[in-house]
């Protein structure tokens, strides 16, 4: 068991706090901890590279981390009314489609190496900053004068694009 990661199991303890949290519309606690577990991903990955400790374990484990805490915030946010519904089908709807195209590759015996793409990278740091807004205007009143609805449009389009992307990819893969 490495440094990095304890750091992501860390991360994964976080996600039902923070559910948790939203769910009695504690915003501050649900904020600062969304903040932890963006910092210790950025720390888990940053130790792993710079100090050699990545691992096979922490190569699936880190994936798993940051998707159940995107995955759960955009749905609990949107259950209790702080982002619309329709945001958190499309977040979900991508992650849904690029796993279950992955584990049919691996059932057909054609197993499929997922690797972040750019606009993957810019989908995720969309939906990372556009869940810490959600989190930041009922915690502390933030409001960004109408931006909120061109922010929701980016973060849709980004996962849309991203899902396209790897979806694209797996069609080639599967018919070559």
């Amino acid at each position: 068991m490495t440094i990095p990661n304890i750091i992501t199991i860390g991360r994964l303890i976080i996600v039902p706090i923070v559910i948790v949290m939203i769910m009695q519309q504690r915003w501050s606690t649900a904020f600062v901890l969304f903040v932890v577990a963006g910092i210790s991903d950025a720390i888990d990955g940053f130790i792993a590279r710079k100090f050699d400790m990545r691992s096979e374990f922490g190569a699936y484990i880190d994936p798993i981390a940051d998707k159940a805490l995107l995955v759960s915030i955009y749905v609990t946010l949107a259950i209790v009314g702080a982002i619309p519904g329709w945001l958190a089908i499309v977040v979900v709807s991508r992650d849904v489609m690029i796993v279950a195209a992955v584990l049919l590759s691996w059932v057909m015996s054609r197993p499929v190496e997922i690797k972040p793409l750019l606009v993957s990278k810019l989908n995720t740091a969309a939906q990372i900053a556009f869940a810490a807004f959600a989190l930041a205007a009922n915690a502390f009143g933030v409001d960004l004068a109408g931006l909120e609805e061109v922010a929701m449009v980016l973060v849709a389009t980004l996962t849309i694009a991203s899902a396209g992307a790897y979806l694209g990819g797996w069609l080639r893969h599967m018919t070559t």
